[in-house]
């Protein structure tokens, strides 16, 4: 079926947050689409939603996120938008996306994946290992604390909330030592001024999605789905569909420090997950292989076989 194609006349709304990061991604998908069906910038409209993950007052607050509302922090807004029809399409960050939709949204078109790893910003040092005894690292991610106080249980963790360059100035006005971003965000944002170094998955297994954009619509807008078609990764969806197969399986919300990646190599899915306590105190780990069709079959095998390991003690701290 040929898509009905946006016009200067009638463009396409395409809603997004309003933080640097989120307009990359969001002019990003413009210009895939734009040069998919050879349009011109007017027939896309970028619509900026504020969420409630972007209030001003919580961010500079440093709540946590389990405090206020988790992943869906950062999308109901914008997914009202959609379902009302005041946007067309959603372009998110994949790893802030709940495991689930609600009713009338489908998300199922992914771009290309960019880098995975976490970044270890600092201004001092470029690793982990060269901080000082009782360093302040900043950061609101669960999983990246307790990764940090399991190989550092001297570090001392502190909320860093915000989008990018909201970080990079709390570490510039010394409330931590260092913090973490997605390499994928910097990449995106062309920050090669910011003091940051990759991470090896090896010593910091990524988040869930990490680094994949992710595209919502509405489940009946068939237009919308032959027009994003054209920029959907295949193979991008299937490490998400191993990934996000075992983040559901284990626990979907923002909660508990989960970790996990997929990756590819000829007609092999290779999967690495992990659990811990908040704490840093425990750890469990899986690594397995398995054909590139099997891959959520997979992810639901590997959560059940942490659970397992974790034993009815394990998340006893929630």
């Amino acid at each position: 079926m040929t898509p009905t194609l946006p016009s200067p006349a009638s463009p396409l709304k395409i809603g997004t947050r309003g933080s640097p990061l989120a307009l990359a991604q969001a002019y990003e998908t413009r210009l895939r689409l734009m040069a998919a069906f050879a349009l011109p910038e007017e027939a896309f409209e970028i619509v900026v939603i504020t969420t409630s993950g972007d209030n001003r007052q919580m961010i500079e607050a440093d709540r946590p996120l389990k405090e206020i509302g988790n992943k869906g922090l950062f999308t109901k807004e914008i997914e009202e938008a959609m379902l009302d029809g005041r946007i067309d399409i959603s372009v998110h960050s994949t790893k802030d996306m709940p495991v689930e939709q609600p009713n009338g949204l489908v998300l199922d078109t992914f771009l290309p994946r960019e880098d995975p790893r976490d970044a270890f910003v600092s201004q001092s040092v470029t690793q982990i290992g060269d901080l000082p005894d009782s360093a302040v690292v900043g950061t609101s991610s669960l999983r990246r604390k307790a990764q940090l106080l399991h190989k550092r249980p001297d570090l001392q963790v502190v909320e860093f909330r915000g989008n990018v360059q909201t970080r990079l100035k709390k570490l510039n006005d010394g409330v931590a030592s260092c913090t973490f971003l997605a390499q994928a965000g910097l990449n995106r944002l062309d920050a090669k001024d910011v003091p940051a170094t990759p991470v090896p998955a090896e010593d910091m297994l990524p988040a869930i999605a990490q680094g994949a954009i992710g595209i919502e619509r509405r489940s009946d807008d068939m237009n919308a789905a032959d027009l994003l078609s054209a920029l959907h990764d295949p193979e991008t969806a299937q490490r998400l569909t191993a990934e996000r197969a075992f983040l559901t399986a284990l626990d979907g919300s923002c909660e508990t420090p989960i970790a996990g990646l997929a990756e590819i190599d000829g007609n092999v899915l290779r999967l690495r997950g992990e659990v811990l306590r908040p704490d840093g105190s425990e750890i469990i780990t899986a690594d397995q292989n398995c054909p590139i069709e099997d891959g959520a079959e997979l992810g639901r095998a590997m959560a059940a076989e942490l659970l397992e390991k974790a034993g009815p003690g394990f998340f006893d701290w929630r």
